[in-house]
């Protein structure tokens, strides 16, 4: 979605220390087109927000009490027909706690430390759902942490040489209009492609597509 077509972003903030939803809110409520709707101090308590306020985006937190920031994300991704975008809030980037959070569905992570302009682009650009968050630190994460598969998925096969060159470009993080620039083709031949990259991996979006390709040892093949 974008903000310009059908309202502002909404967000909900998921975290269990009072002072970093309320920096959080400070610094997203100053931006136009963005809008904190709700907060949460847990996971359990992220769930029912999710659901009653049904916002765009989620902050959440990795480590929260009652139940952790993967879990909460399995439970909103599995019990809502339309659920929002995910981004995992964390202090380290390279934890299996991140990775198992995007294996359950998350959009992306962001770094606590992050800054301002950066933490307001992933929400952006996780709302729009039109690239990746940080690809490089998804790649290192999944060698890191991914679990391989004995012998390649069926859906490996079943990809086009362009759905092929698709992927690995939404891998490198380039955008639909990027990749439309590198291909030659136009942006909604692009946007083909992708939904069909989607529909044969049997990923919610572009994240999880990835993780899926690196899982699959796609982005170890020529």
């Amino acid at each position: 979605m974008t903000e310009t077509a059908v309202g502002p972003i909404r967000i909900v903030l998921a975290d269990d220390e009072r002072m970093v939803r309320t920096a959080l809110r400070v610094i997203l409520s100053a931006e136009p087109g963005l809008e904190v709707v709700g907060e949460a101090a847990s996971g359990a308590e992220a769930v029912s927000v999710v659901r009653e306020l049904r916002p765009d985006v989620v902050l959440m937190d990795v480590r929260m009490p009652e139940i952790d920031g993967i879990r909460a994300t399995e439970q909103i991704l599995r019990t809502l027909a339309d659920p929002p975008r995910i981004v995992v809030v964390t202090t380290f980037e390279n934890d299996s706690y991140v990775y198992e959070a995007l294996r359950a569905g998350a959009s992306g992570f962001l770094l606590k430390r992050a800054d301002a302009d950066s933490l307001v682009q992933a929400v952006r650009l996780v709302a729009r759902s039109d690239s990746l968050l940080f690809p490089a630190a998804v790649r290192a994460l999944a060698a890191e942490h991914g679990r391989a598969k004995p012998a390649p998925p069926a859906w490996v096969a079943r990809l086009t040489s362009r759905e092929s060159e698709v992927l690995r470009l939404m891998a490198a993080g380039l955008t639909n209009a990027e990749i439309a620039g590198r291909m030659g083709v136009g942006p909604a031949t692009v946007k083909t492609h992708v939904a069909s990259v989607l529909a044969k991996t049997g990923a919610r979006d572009r994240t999880q597509a990835v993780i899926a390709a690196y899982e699959a040892g796609f982005m170890n093949t020529d």
